[in-house]
């Protein structure tokens, strides 16, 4: 695999192409949680789309070269005009609250190159994507601290061979990946010409505000006798020592999984069984027996965009975070167990995501609760495998994979393990899921899952 350095120009702040309104507008108490006070980072790769292809011409009509940074510089200008919370500043407006102030600043940009083929980095990459590091802007600073500095850095890397990648870290605190899929969907349709963006984002972050008075007696993990106990603190996994790798589940794969499952599910169903099974076992030892243990306990992260989940539904456009954890029973209801049987405890947290938990989950969020978590013990997974960055088309240029890489030093968001749609060698449709677990552990996962797919 390849090994490069990226040569970066100068950072610059882009703002919106046109005055856009000067104004605060307050975040949603969803948006405001406190583990989303971070840079979250994505990156996507294109090539040159070939104008002969499939046309019929015998005589192949020019390719049009296109200057990649300039053009999506350009359609990121454009983009803000629609987007213009984006190109402001976070600022905390009361414990825990926060808002956006649209002063229009904007956000940061960089231009870079690589010494190297796209198909160097695979054909089409996969992750792990090799030197990922230098496809981000390089500099960003403390990822955990987004008060009042640029909420989204975006970095184009041009390759020998035409292609690029769009690598994008932006404060999550503004959008989920539904939200960032759709701004970056504004950025290359304007980028390739388009007038206006397909969708018009809507912000209406007033319809996750809690209730008053807050009420989250109802959520499982709450007892009623006591309101105040609001998270369950555990203790977190000893951080030395940890790696991240990524699990490819193609059409072979799948039919060993689906094999060992007689009841009807999702892809994301079994695939998230199979690794919380054999991640449950890869920590055993370390999980002990003793009650003061903690647990190996599931969260799943379910988006209420449509679904109907909530009076009224979120509207079409909408880019806030609409996201939230339902948990999973304790691991050690499932070892030692079957794949069947533990995706039916995957189902049943499934089942658990009715507009009375959002609505309770929102009032907790409003007085700094959150879902229960033992750091590095409780396995958090996350589906971004239909959150349409297929959609990313540039006409001139055509996107042919990307997804969530891990980098930085915050082990909290490497623990996200998310499963993304990619393409194999075959060109057969496949999902990559992440994984990070302590060296040794990792040793073992990987042996136990290859025994489960194969």
């Amino acid at each position: 695999m390849a090994t490069f350095k990226a040569h970066r120009s100068n950072p610059e702040l882009v703002a919106p192409a046109s005055p856009t309104p000067q104004e605060s507008k307050t975040l949603s108490d969803v948006d405001s949680q406190f583990p989303l006070g971070y840079y979250a980072t994505a990156v996507e790769f294109f090539r040159p789309r070939d104008a002969a292809a499939d046309d019929g011409h015998e005589t192949p009509p020019p390719v049009v070269v296109v200057d990649a940074a300039k053009a999506i510089k350009e359609g990121l200008e454009k983009a803000l005009v629609y987007y213009y919370p984006i190109a402001g500043r976070l600022r905390e407006v009361s414990k825990g609250k926060l808002a956006v102030d649209c002063t229009g600043e904007g956000v940061v940009f960089v231009e870079a190159h690589a010494d190297v083929r796209l198909d160097e980095l695979g054909d089409p990459p996969v992750p792990p994507y090799p030197c990922v590091e230098e496809l981000v802007c390089g500099d960003i600073g403390d990822a955990k601290d987004v008060l009042g500095r640029p909420l989204m850095f975006m970095q184009v890397t041009r390759f020998n061979c035409g292609g690029f990648a769009m690598g994008v870290s932006i404060c999550h605190n503004m959008a989920d990946a539904f939200g960032v899929t759709q701004f970056l969907k504004c950025v290359t349709d304007l980028a390739r010409g388009e007038e206006r963006p397909a969708v018009a984002p809507v912000w209406e972050r007033e319809l996750l505000m809690a209730r008053d008075p807050p009420d989250f007696t109802s959520l499982p993990f709450v007892s009623p006798a006591d309101e105040k106990k609001v998270q369950v603190q555990r203790q977190p996994m000893a951080m030395d020592k940890m790696i991240g790798d990524y699990f490819l589940f193609g059409p072979r794969e799948m039919a060993a999984l689906r094999s060992q499952v007689t009841e009807p599910a999702t892809d994301f169903e079994i695939i998230t069984a199979a690794m919380w099974m054999c991640r449950t076992e890869a920590i055993a030892d370390d999980l002990g027996s003793s009650r003061q243990q903690p647990r190996a306990s599931l969260l799943v992260a379910m988006n209420v965009r449509g679904k109907a989940k909530l009076t009224p539904p979120l509207p079409r456009g909408f880019y806030g975070n609409a996201f939230f954890f339902v948990e999973a029973a304790a691991a050690g209801e499932l070892m030692p167990g079957s794949l069947g049987g533990t995706v039916e405890l995957v189902r049943e947290a499934k089942r658990g995501l009715t507009e009375e938990y959002v609505r309770s989950m929102v009032d907790l969020f409003s007085v700094g609760g959150a879902a229960p978590y033992a750091q590095g013990w409780t396995f958090v997974v996350s589906d971004i495998t239909r959150i349409g960055e297929d959609g990313l088309d540039l006409g001139w240029a055509e996107r042919v994979a990307g997804g969530v890489p891990i980098v930085g030093d915050d082990h909290a968001t490497k623990l996200v393990s998310f499963q993304m749609r990619c393409k194999n060698a075959d060109g057969d449709d496949c999902v990559v899921a992440s994984m990070y677990l302590p060296e040794a552990a990792m040793d073992k996962f990987k042996e136990k899952i290859a025994t489960l797919t194969s």
